[in-house]
């Protein structure tokens, strides 16, 4: 059976659909098989990061209504043959997300794929919940600001209480992702730096991905940035990144301005 994860934060802009992308693809780059789903209804952009935008024909909520089988809606990647993606619907309401016909679909696509990779709406709505209800595991996604670790606490919370996990009384594992990460910013005192993330957030890191341009190129010619940025250093950092997401010991390493890329290794917080 597949494992089930959802990529999550409470302040939109974070970067969880290029994050989702990114491992997403990473993992399928290393032969696992892969699917991400995309749960923001109304909004999708997943589709737009994968380069798949023309080619959906049905989604999320068709499968759910009943009015295409979910093998039909799952799109492959072109480059990734191990890769596809379930798309949200740009037209149809958020009440039609509802927890059987999540559980239902999910259920069926844990059997086929090794990775379920769930990319959730902003906040604390219908789709969000939704999107975490039945993971094994979150990646929450916060830039080192106040405000987006203070919604991201806020998410913990409802990692801990919302989810089939929380509601039979087992531990629902967490990781921390820390995106756009800017040391000179860091270092000025305009951003938090990893430890204070760290230290509020109390979760196990993850990964840091630094601030890139790579990042936005990618994400206008639609294809991860694993894909087609894959020696740039934001690349290595979601890199390293899936190769701790199944259970690699991987040193982190801080992004510092005068040593480049690679700065002080990072002591990972024990699960």
């Amino acid at each position: 059976m597949g494992k089930v994860i959802v990529v999550t934060s409470g302040k939109g802009g974070v970067g969880k659909t290029t994050s989702t992308a990114a491992i997403g693809a990473a993992l399928a780059q290393a032969g696992q098989r892969v699917v991400i789903m995309d749960f923001d209804v109304g909004l999708r952009n997943l589709d737009l990061v994968m380069g798949a935008e023309r080619r959906v024909v049905y989604d999320l909520i068709n499968v759910i209504e009943g009015e295409a089988p979910l093998a039909q809606a799952l799109i492959r990647d072109k480059q990734l043959e191990n890769l596809f993606l379930l798309p949200a619907s740009q037209t149809r309401d958020k009440d039609k997300l509802t927890p059987e016909g999540v559980e239902k679909v999910i259920s069926a696509l844990k059997k086929v794929f090794d990775w379920v990779i769930c990319d959730s709406p902003a906040g604390i709505e219908r789709g969000a919940i939704l999107a975490m209800r039945n993971a094994d595991a979150a990646i929450i996604v916060t830039n080192p600001e106040v405000s987006s670790v203070r919604d991201s606490d806020r998410i913990i919370g409802l990692l801990d209480t919302k989810t089939v996990k929380a509601e039979q009384g087992e531990r629902l594992e967490k990781h921390l992702l820390i995106n756009r990460y800017d040391a000179a910013r860091a270092a000025d005192g305009d951003m938090l730096n990893v430890d204070d993330v760290v230290d509020i957030l109390s979760i196990p890191l993850l990964g840091i991905i630094p601030e890139s341009v790579n990042i936005l190129r990618a994400s206008n010619i639609g294809s991860p940035v694993t894909l087609c940025e894959s020696e740039s250093g934001i690349a290595r950092a979601f890199f390293d990144s899936a190769r701790r997401l199944v259970g690699e010991t991987v040193p982190i390493i801080v992004p510092e301005e005068k040593r480049g890329f690679f700065g002080k290794f990072f002591g990972r917080k024990a699960a």
